[in-house]
């Protein structure tokens, strides 16, 4: 009976070593596939959310196209009125061009002082007698043409404009007359000092300003990358 029940047991406890092994076989297995649902699903989710930026990106392209679209003939008319406006048309460098060239002329793309000083000395006396040019001095565009080894900081500086500063000695008449060629220019201009002064036998006037250009700007396709 004794040995009979020991092998009862031995069988018993081999059936419960089993059992053990076979529970964890199973719980082994089911975490592996849990573990890889979790990284499949992970993946699966950064996927989600970057197709989904992608896309907002290119949604984002096609709504600026077509703004850009809609607003070409508002902005063909705008170009039209401009062509009926008299001021700009008496200014025109050429019968042939177009108004718009004139605003064009009047704000350059190029920070060029050296193209607004020769401007100026052949325009300032442009039909004056008794009148010259004492001294002429238009200073280089801090940050484009210069850089700031001169004291006067970027952020001193009007933006997009070159400083000049003139002295031009004359009679009254022919002062006048310089004043008009200068309001005349087709130049944008801004005066910010102006003085006369009177000698025995002649005027000085001395005339502080600035004149504006306006960079280009570029029009082109680019490529975004999207990050993950």
């Amino acid at each position: 009976m004794a040995t009979n029940g020991s092998s009862a047991g031995l069988r018993k406890r081999a059936q419960i070593a089993k059992a053990n092994r076979t529970m964890f076989l199973w719980i082994a297995a089911s975490s592996a596939v849990v573990g890889v649902a979790i990284v499949v699903s992970f993946f699966f989710g950064q996927q989600l959310i970057y197709n989904e930026k992608v896309l907002a990106e290119k949604l984002s392209t096609v709504n600026t196209l077509d703004h850009n679209i809609k607003v070409v003939p508002e902005l063909r008319d705008a170009i039209r009125v401009l062509d009926t406006n008299q001021a700009l048309s008496s200014v025109k460098a050429n019968q042939n061009d177009q108004a718009v060239q004139v605003i064009l002329d009047a704000l350059p793309s190029d920070a060029n002082s050296l193209a607004l000083g020769a401007s100026f000395q052949q325009r300032l006396l442009t039909g004056v007698n008794g009148a010259s040019i004492d001294s002429l001095n238009v200073s280089p565009v801090v940050g484009v043409e210069s850089d700031t080894s001169d004291g006067t900081s970027e952020t001193e500086a009007a933006a997009n404009s070159i400083d000049f500063q003139f002295t031009v000695v004359g009679n009254a008449d022919a002062l006048k007359k310089v004043l008009q060629n200068l309001e005349r220019s087709i130049r944008l201009i801004d005066i910010t000092s102006l003085g006369i002064e009177t000698s025995q036998d002649s005027q000085q006037l001395v005339v502080a300003g600035r004149a504006y250009y306006e960079p280009s700007k570029k029009l082109e396709l680019t490529d975004k990358a999207v990050k993950l």
